[in-house]
Order: structure tokens, then sequence, then C-alpha cells
């Protein structure tokens, strides 16, 4: 079960990584409503190729990261990443569902903007799967 819910996060992860790489060189699709804003009326700040690909190579890293951890993929890691590594990513991800912070999150303070909706839509909800995902592939491990 571990191998077949690290498989399924890997796919999510690569997906992601893949369109963070896409908007990095200049793809446009998809970008409405993923930059958090303080209103309705301020346009979003695209932030930039670098922070975008150190955002793609990141997701990408958690993505074999899963595949490392059933055994798929054939990677030594350190000892506290082998240890801790899944409950870091959890802790994280469910973290950034739940936590009561300014644009993000279930309990975000501004949500009237399309940022907003679309965290409260897609974001937060795919981030709080991550993290049970994530939990139960430690349990199953």
């Amino acid at each position: 079960m571990a191998t077949i819910i690290a498989v399924l996060l890997f796919l999510v992860f690569l997906f992601l990584s893949l369109l963070y790489f896409y908007w990095a060189f200049g793809g446009k699709w998809g970008t409405e409503g993923v930059y958090p804003t303080p209103d309705a009326q301020t346009p979003p700040r695209n932030p930039g190729i670098r922070s975008t690909l150190i955002v793609a190579f990141g997701l990408f890293g958690f993505s074999i990261f899963y595949l490392i951890k059933v055994n798929i993929i054939f990677i030594e890691l350190p000892l506290w990443l082998e240890k801790y590594g899944l409950w870091i990513l959890a802790a994280i991800f469910m973290v950034r569902a739940i936590g009561d912070f300014k644009y993000l999150g279930f309990f975000k303070k501004i949500k009237n903007t399309k940022f907003g909706q679309n965290d409260t839509r897609y974001f937060a909800p795919l981030c709080f799967l991550i993290g049970v995902l994530t939990l139960l592939m430690i349990s199953f491990s």
C-alpha cells in the first residue's frame, strides 16, 4: 500500500514541478489566481524566474523522495532524512493546509481574492490530502 501511495504522490509532485518549470520559462496557462494578493484590486506580483525554479526543483525533489522511501529509486539518504523525512513533509503540508495564516490554509485571514478562493477550493485541500497520504504511507511502512 505504501508503494501505491508513494507513486501517487510522486505523480502529484511531478505534475506540480512540471507546471512550475513551465511557468519559470514563460508559460502563462494556469497562472491566474496562484499568487496571493492583499485584496481583489491589487494585481498579483510574479515571483520571478529564480524563485519559481527553486519551487520547481523543490517539488521535483519531493517527488523523487517518495520513490526513494519505497525503494523504487535507490539513493542513500542522510540518517536524519531517512528517519524523519516523511514526518517533515507531512507536517509541512498539514500546517500549510490547516494553519492560520494571512493568505494560506483553511483558516486564512484574506479569503476574498482570486488566490484566496483558489486556495480554499484547490490548494489547501490538496495540501491536506498530501499530508494525510504521507501519514498513511508512514503507517504502512
